[in-house]
């Protein structure tokens, strides 16, 4: 865009860029402190999806720990989460069978007991209804394209709801350029891998001595099934097949709700081999025998795909900056071994809240919210993130058997001890896209086709997930270098993007007598996961914001 584009600006008091979890508790809490406090507080947030909950993606089994905070009484309210966990199985997987592994020889925080089954989407949705009823100005469809900085440095705002660029970078006749929301305080919401997170990271140097954030590749799909399929309040986890020993990931199995099935697969994404296809070994881990017959007879009725965070502790950044801060996922809160990262977003978006309310409060604006960073170090999600420290490490260092069993160990050990390990604190060395390996050291992995009953291809799972973008517009995943998918990332690595991607956006395409490699982008198809962004080898893929209200639009994901 031209830099000489006059926008109209917007002032607020906070302004949140993103409507999921974290920055939805944290607009409700400012509003809840303001009237406590007999006084007014202007808050916007900004939603890229079409609605709010449309890009939100989770499990989902929910820890009600930070929403029994936020809203005591959300059950009568009418929050969306009506199934209790009932039934609690892990299993190991193996080729032909499985084996359960004893619920008593986990930590008491790894069960789920207490905890509910539903739709996260649908829980944002409801977010959204409460923050509106406060007086949130909730804006969706408003994608936060750029930071807006004061003089001194800080951060005075965002960027948000440019429309009509062409694919040329020319003003179409509908361009709008967009308006710039200024703020006291900058909350920082887009979820993991996020593009202005990114950016301010690097600005304010927030990762310095921290260990590199790790990254998984979550991909779901919502099933419904027979009565006599249906067992409400089930939460099944595997590990194991059809991953082997040193690919670390797993899968889960939710029912709830109207007979629906979540199902979905998490694929680590510190693997090495680049014949691997997360979303393959998804549709072949659905054909177990421990698996098929629950959804035999059944209907898949959504799919999408969403990379999360896995570092956890040692991974945090620092959680403040001038004029913001980082929540929820553009943090990485997420518990590996409980696969729970939705409370601790909440939470976080609620400590924010009050450190922001009580600076502005007293006058304060631009500055640093070390309160909150402050607030993090003493809280139940600091503790919650400590004692699992290690798990991940472990399944690096030692692969799935071995590491599994070293981190329930020390899980136990620090759960006793309030965070002690004899361990110490493992460190995570590289970032995922590291860990890639050669083409040649691996042999190719030849999937099943799929049989469009339990297992399909990757295009009709695009069609479930309501993908649209507008079509002519700036591709918003962008080559630092056009040269490097073809002439590096194919005869190094056989181009991984097309198997990592879960979307079928990235091709390699040939001539008619099968030479002269070319290098497709369909980015119409992206579901924003991010996957690209993490795993590419060469760091060459750069995810950007789309116009707003294009990408997924999930149903009760």
């Amino acid at each position: 865009m031209s830099e000489d584009a006059e926008r109209e600006a917007m002032d607020y008091d906070v302004v949140i860029v993103g409507g999921g979890p974290s920055g939805l508790s944290a607009a409700i809490r400012l509003k809840q402190l303001a009237e406590a406090a007999g006084t007014e507080i202007s808050v916007a947030v900004l939603e890229k999806g079409s609605e709010v909950g449309a890009h939100i993606l989770s499990g989902a089994v929910m820890d009600p720990k930070a929403l029994n905070e936020l809203f005591p009484d959300w059950k009568e309210k009418g929050a969306p989460l009506d199934t209790p966990v009932k039934h609690d199985r892990y299993l190991l997987m193996g080729a032909d069978g499985s084996v359960p592994i004893p619920m008593f020889a986990m930590p008491g925080f790894m069960q789920n007991h207490g905890c509910y089954i539903g739709s996260l989407a649908n829980l944002c949705r409801w977010l959204g209804e409460q923050a509106e009823a406060l007086g949130v100005e909730v804006y969706p469809g408003m994608a936060a394209s750029d930071v807006v900085f004061n003089d001194d440095g800080s951060v005075k705002g965002v960027v948000a709801g440019v429309f009509g660029i062409g694919k040329d970078g020319e003003k179409k006749p509908d361009f709008q350029p967009g308006l710039e929301l200024h703020a006291k305080y900058t909350f920082i919401a887009e979820g993991v891998r996020g593009s202005l997170a990114k950016q301010l990271q690097a600005k304010f140097n927030l990762t310095e001595g921290r260990d590199p954030q790790k990254f998984g590749i979550g991909i779901k799909e919502l099933w419904q099934v027979a009565d006599d399929k249906f067992m409400p309040g089930l939460a099944q986890h595997t590990v194991g097949w059809p991953l082997n020993d040193s690919t670390g990931g797993g899968s889960f199995m939710y029912h709830f709700g109207d007979n629906y099935v979540a199902i979905g697969f998490v694929t680590h994404l510190n693997y090495k081999n680049p014949w691997l296809s997360p979303f393959d070994e998804f549709q072949r881990f659905k054909q177990h025998p421990s698996v098929r017959p629950f959804l035999e007879g059944g209907k898949r009725i959504a799919y999408g795909a969403r990379a999360i965070t896995e570092g956890g502790y040692q991974a945090v950044p620092k959680l403040s900056f001038p004029g913001g801060v980082l929540i929820g996922c553009s943090a990485g809160f997420m518990n590996v071994p409980r696969i729970k990262g939705s409370h601790n977003a909440m939470k976080s978006g609620m400590m924010a809240a009050e450190a922001a309310f009580a600076a502005i409060q007293a006058g304060r604006a631009s500055d640093q919210l070390v309160e909150y960073q402050a607030a993090y170090d003493k809280s139940w999600v600091a503790k919650e993130l400590k004692i699992v420290r290690n798990a991940k490490p472990l399944l690096s260092k030692f692969g799935t058997l071995i590491g599994a069993g070293l981190g329930v160990f020390d899980m136990h050990v620090n759960a006793i001890t309030g965070g002690f390990s004899f361990f110490g604190t493992l460190h995570h060395g590289k970032p995922d896209y590291a860990y890639t390996g050669l083409a040649k050291a691996y042999k190719p992995i030849v999937y099943p086709k799929p049989d469009g009953v339990i297992s399909f291809d990757k295009l009709s799972s695009v069609f479930l997930s309501s993908t649209n973008h507008e079509e002519d517009q700036p591709a918003h995943l962008r080559l630092k270098d056009p040269s490097i998918p073809i002439n590096v990332n194919l005869p190094e690595y056989g181009e991984p993007a097309r198997l990592y991607c879960p979307a079928g956006v990235y091709e390699v395409l040939y001539d008619e007598v099968g030479k002269n490699p070319r290098f497709q982008i369909n980015a119409q198809n992206c579901v924003h996961c991010k996957t690209c962004d993490i795993k590419d080898p060469s760091q060459n893929i750069v995810w950007t914001t789309p116009e707003g209200g294009g990408g997924p639009n999930y149903p009760n994901m």
